[in-house]
């Protein structure tokens, strides 16, 4: 009886329906898994993925010109950009400038092709004033389109200028590369081709270089501070560890603004640390540690020391140590048994600090502005200007976007070498 029950579950159907069992089973784990992170999924989707979507959109859109100047456009579509535009382009400019005159169009075209042609703001708002065109008696005048022209010449005779109708006939689609090329030193020239902008307006690439440069910097001053004291507490007992942890984490438990004043108390001319070196005689003159690049060094590796420290410790701590007291005993150097058995271990450690360091050190705004000079403002100073003062939402998001990218690259390549590293191991 057990035999003929065996065989009959030894079947093809038996089988079949085995299988069908193991796969809803598998089904139903992965729907209450999918349901678990439901939640988790949705909040990255609206707080990270929505918002930097729209800030790479808001990048690349261009609406200014296309939503105020539709007839204008429509006038100049087939204009070779070389020749005078035609009558019919005046025409179609003073229906469209009459009616965005008293509308918030015409102030975002004003802004927009101003960054064109400098002094093409004024020019549209006194040409959108001017309309329409009236009599003596204040009725609208009747013109032919050359008329049109020749009222607009005589209303302001850069009007005749080609260079100012080429701002407005590169600007007749609602996606423009402008903000992003301008961010890399950039422009269109007049026929759709990339050139670069004038020498006296190249400041961005600079910016970009300045900003990898400090972050650079902060993250070997970091690195190089916090791999020995790492490498101290991993050597402590766990009781002392412990203890000195939280004085590494205490930090994090205090404002920014408030570490970033304090540093300038003791940094200042007559802080503590001018006054130290003076009263010991090493110095005679304060030296300048504000408002210049060494300050925002000290200060920005004193707030980001932490963000190494952590990684490396974790690593440190799950090194056995007799893997140097081995080598030591097989007649290494005690320094090259630390070069060449420990340091080799702790690599991960080393491109998880660095990397969030220098994530961290690019992405930095208010310790630079408060620390540095002029000449020591980084990309997010720039961000925040475009946002707060100047409300130029395409060059801040171009910005913004161009730093996140540097970002993403930086991941693909810790990813890439973490990867090598294992697969070496």
């Amino acid at each position: 009886m057990t035999t003929t029950t065996m065989a009959a579950d030894s079947t093809p159907e038996s089988s079949g329906r085995l299988k069908r069992e193991l796969k809803a089973a598998e089904s139903r784990k992965r729907a209450m898994a999918l349901l678990l992170i439901a939640p988790l999924a949705i909040f990255l989707l609206l707080i990270f993925v929505v918002p930097i979507g729209a800030l790479l959109t808001r990048a690349a859109q261009n609406p200014e010109v296309v939503s105020a100047l539709p007839h204008t456009l429509a006038a100049l579509n087939g204009w070779d950009r070389k020749a005078p535009p035609p009558d019919a382009a005046y025409a179609a400019l003073a229906v469209d400038l009459t009616a965005v005159a008293d509308s918030d169009g015409m102030g975002a075209l004003a802004r927009r092709l101003n960054v064109e042609i400098p002094g093409y703001r004024s020019l549209v708002a006194k040409s959108a004033h001017s309309m329409p065109f009236v009599d003596d008696n204040n009725k609208p005048l009747q013109l032919t389109p050359a008329q049109v022209h020749a009222k607009f010449v005589e209303l302001d005779e850069r009007w005749n200028d080609v260079a100012y109708w080429q701002a407005i006939a590169k600007n007749a689609g609602a996606y423009s590369p402008f903000y992003v090329l301008a961010s890399l030193d950039h422009k269109q020239d007049a026929f759709g081709h990339i050139i670069p902008t004038d020498p006296d307006q190249q400041i961005y690439l600079a910016v970009f270089s300045r900003t990898f440069v400090i972050g650079a910097a902060v993250t070997f001053f970091a690195l190089l501070l916090g791999y020995p004291l790492a490498y101290w507490i991993s050597t402590l007992s766990e009781r002392r560890a412990n203890l000195v942890m939280i004085l590494v984490l205490i930090p994090f438990w205090t404002s920014i603004l408030v570490r970033v004043a304090a540093w300038i108390v003791i940094l200042q001319s007559e802080g503590l640390v001018n006054k130290a070196l003076i009263g010991s005689g090493l110095l005679h003159d304060p030296l300048s540690l504000l408002f210049n690049r060494t300050g925002v060094y000290i200060s920005m590796t004193h707030i980001l020391l932490p963000f190494m420290i952590l990684p490396l410790y974790s690593v440190m701590k799950s090194i056995p140590p007799t893997y140097q007291r081995a080598a030591v005993s097989l007649g290494s150097h005690p320094f090259a048994a630390f070069w060449r058995v420990y340091v080799p271990q702790t690599y991960p450690g080393i491109g998880a600090g660095a990397l969030l360091v220098f994530i961290l050190a690019i992405g930095y705004y208010i310790t630079p502005a408060l620390l540095g000079g002029p000449n020591d403002q980084m990309v997010s100073y720039y961000v925040a200007y475009f946002t707060n003062v100047t409300i130029n939402w395409g060059m801040a998001c171009a910005l913004g976007g161009l730093l996140l990218a540097a970002t993403l690259v930086l991941y693909v390549i810790y990813g890439r070498f973490t990867r090598s590293s294992l697969s070496l191991g």
